[in-house]
This record gives structure tokens, sequence and C-alpha cells, in this order.
């Protein structure tokens, strides 16, 4: 199998994103699964790796030299984050609001007054799972600091880990903001999970807007397919967007996810499912 990247995105949260994610990396031979989640990563507490290495996520972040400082405000002017305010006789700096775009000091005038700093802003860690008769399954996991909110940051600096030559596996964040776009943002394909409910209809049409101002191909997963109503098959069905694989509302499924249990070790068929899944994306690729 050629290297592929897959992201899980949903357009809201509890969903069953993370299980159809951690399921989908368990049930090909090689594979890597990267948690981009990194305000509520999770996919551990079913892949349960070994962690073997970790690192500090920094981030640039502006030091202003009071002595140099003519307080002229035009740092304060052009940051759109609001991360600095001048008062009467100093600049505060709001290091919790800096994106580090580094603006501050390309506009600053006074040579020095301006300096910029490495923080940490999260926490890097990569292992692999243990898999009996198939090969580890390679885990990378991106932890966002408490306090900090700088996602975007740790998810490009997880990404760079998406190095496997098999099936990639991006767990992404919950929503349509920033960090979604970032996880999504050049990948081979976007897996959409959705439940068959108003909610879940509402949001899974805002994430396939962002998902195809992106140019990303995507198709969906019907989790709970039988409550709700067919109005997420229609709206599939009228945008042509595939409709790839339906999970009923089983006890046995909910039992396992509460346990850490995924659903291809709880549930032997549903290996050959999600088997099919990356079949199904793949020839969507190739069609």
């Amino acid at each position: 199998m050629t290297a592929l990247t897959i992201a899980v995105a949903s357009g809201k949260g509890g969903t069953g994103k993370t299980s159809v994610a951690a399921s989908l990396a368990l049930a090909a031979p090689s594979a890597q699964y990267i948690d981009c989640d990194v305000e509520t990563p999770n996919g551990h507490l079913f892949l349960h790796p070994e962690i073997r290495q970790r690192g500090e996520v920094r981030m640039r972040t502006p030091q202003i030299d009071a002595d140099s400082c003519t307080l002229c405000g035009e740092c304060a002017q052009a940051c759109e984050f609001n991360a600095l305010a001048v008062t009467r006789d100093k600049v505060l700096v709001f290091a919790e609001l800096c994106h580090g775009c580094g603006v501050c000091s390309y506009v600053c005038r006074v040579e020095g007054a301006i300096t910029e700093v490495q923080r940490g802003i999260g926490l890097l860690e990569m292992g692999e799972s243990a898999r009996a008769g198939e090969a580890p399954l390679q885990f990378a996991k991106g932890t966002l600091n408490i306090g900090e909110t700088g996602s975007v940051g740790v998810i490009k600096a997880v990404k760079q880990y998406a190095t496997h030559d098999g099936l990639r596996v991006l767990d992404a964040p919950a929503g349509t903001a920033c960090p979604m776009v970032e996880t999504v943002q050049g990948v081979d394909y976007c897996l959409l999970v959705t439940e068959p409910t108003p909610f879940g209809l509402h949001d899974l049409k805002l994430a396939v807007e962002v998902v195809r101002r992106l140019g990303v191909p995507c198709g969906v997963v019907l989790n709970r397919c039988d409550i709700g109503d067919d109005r997420v098959k229609d709206y599939c069905q009228a945008e042509e967007i595939p409709l790839l694989m339906e999970i009923p509302f089983e006890r046995g499924l909910a039992e396992a996810y509460a346990r850490g249990i995924p659903w291809v070790e709880a549930r032997p068929e549903y290996r050959d499912r999600f088997q099919g899944l990356v079949r199904a994306i793949q020839e969507e690729l190739d069609s």
C-alpha cells in the first residue's frame, strides 16, 4: 500500500470520531495514528501506546526592552490578536494571546526594542502500540499546555511526524475552526463522522463546506445510523458525497467505548468493515 493520509473529522463533538479513527488505524496492516485533537487528546485511551520519545513544542513570543521602547504603539496596532497593549510607561505582553507571527518585531522601528524568545506551549509524545501478529501501530500525540490557546502550533508540530509509508490516520479536533482546518489541510482524504440528528446534519454541512474550500475530497461515516431520520442520507445524496459506512446504535459498541476497547477488537467483524472502508477511500481517490 502506498502512503495515504486520511483525516478523520466531525462538525460536532460526540459523533464517535476518535472511535472511528482508532479502528481505522488498527484495521490496517501497517499504519500510524496521529492525535491532532491537542486540546483534548484521547486516542491513547484506546490504543494504549508505549511512549518512547517526548518533546516540547515552542513558540516565538515578543519580549520588550523597556529602555529602548519609545511607546509609539505601532506593535500593538499591528497585532491582530490583541497580544500587546501600550500603557503610559510600558508595553504589556499577553503571551497567552500571542500566535508567534512576528509582526510586532517586523514593524518596530527601534532596533533591539523587541526580541523574540521561545516559550513552551505543548508536549509531543511518540511511540507505538503492540498488535498481536501484526506490525506495531505507530503513534504520535500532541497536547496543548493548560491555559494556552495556540493549538494550531502544536498541531503543526505533531503533523510533522506523519511520515509513515503506509496508512496515516489524523484524528482531527471537533468543529470547523482553525485547529480542524490545520489538521485537514494537505491530507489526501477527509472522513467526516456524523450522526442522523438535526445537530449532526447542521454541523456536517459546515464541515463539508470547509473541506471543499480546502480542496480535499471527503466521504461520510454515519454513526448510530438507526436513530434520527434520513436527512443526512438525503443531504449526502443531493451533494454527491459518498456515504462510505453506517454504524448502528448498539449497546455492545457503547460498552466497548466506555471500557476503552476499540471496535475492531470488541467486534472482529468490524475489522473487515474498516478494511473495506480504506479500500473504498482508495477507490474514490483513484476514480
